[in-house]
């Protein structure tokens, strides 16, 4: 199982190095979880640059895609060629978002019926991409998993 957390310009570290530090601690043979980010380096909201472990043409493959957030992540949603990069699949990934990232999903049109939580600085963002957000922490439908 390949795991990709999305992790791009400005993104908050807590998001991208407490996933990665979790999902590693699973010792199974077959997972690999990678840092995935649309540049060979990325730098976070409080200046640690970041070397990617994958690139975004990975995320086509993963098993699994974690969207991190950031401070960046309404420029990301608005870069029409970086999202164009994203080539998710709910069908066969299981797709999650934390906070900002939830409007990644959401301006891909995964979303769609299926509500969605997010912070509250994201939440009118969201909103405007036509989603529907839950005052809660925590909603799964299927393969997607949104989380505040």
């Amino acid at each position: 199982m390949h795991i990709n957390i999305l992790t791009f310009e400005g993104f908050n570290e807590l998001d991208s190095f407490i996933a990665l530090g979790i999902l590693n601690r699973i010792k199974k043979s077959d997972w690999r979880v990678s840092i995935t980010c649309p540049t060979p380096r990325v730098t976070s909201m409080n200046g640690i640059v970041l070397e990617a472990q994958a690139s975004l043409s990975d995320v086509a493959e993963a098993d699994v895609v974690l969207v991190g957030s950031g401070v960046q992540t309404r420029e990301v949603a608005a870069d029409a060629s970086m999202m164009a990069q994203l080539k998710l699949d709910p069908e066969r990934q299981l797709l999650g978002a934390q906070c900002s990232g939830t409007l990644i999903l959401a301006k891909l049109g995964f979303l769609g019926a299926i509500p969605a939580c997010t912070d509250l600085t994201t939440k009118p963002w969201v909103e405007e991409a036509g989603v529907d957000v839950l005052n809660q922490p925590f909603f799964a439908k299927d393969n997607i998993v949104v989380v505040q």
